[in-house]
């Protein structure tokens, strides 16, 4: 979210990396490689079960073949798993801070100023 003027940008600045207490270079690096994460990861699992499941189409053999759909299978659902996991972690992170907005400000304003600014 750009707003007009230098100035205002530099005190939303401000006022995230108060929430982070100092430290949001640090969350924003962190947001960062969760995002890297979040998409190699699954693309890359589901690239090495279809590479597998080709060589062994291409073996024709057909208990090779089984094998790499089952492998090509479980590596779908640990691709869902680590795409989803963060999601639901942020879903239950954001139900418990509304519970008791009190404590939680700081930490919540801090990760979102970190992601959105990514």
């Amino acid at each position: 979210m750009y707003l007009e003027g230098e100035g205002i940008i530099m005190d939303l600045f401000l006022i995230a990396d108060s929430d982070c207490g100092g430290l949001l270079p640090l969350v924003r690096v962190l947001a960062a490689v969760i995002r890297l994460f979040w998409i190699i990861i699954p693309v890359g699992l589901i690239v090495y079960g279809t590479i597998d499941l080709g060589k062994a189409v291409i073996a024709s053999d057909e208990k090779e073949v089984k094998s790499a759909q089952s492998r090509l299978i479980k590596r779908f659902i640990y691709a869902a798993v680590v795409f989803f996991v963060p999601i639901l972690v942020g879903v239950v992170m954001n139900i418990v801070a509304a519970g008791d907005p009190g404590d939680t400000d700081g930490w919540s304003g801090c990760w979102d100023a970190a992601w959105r600014n990514n």
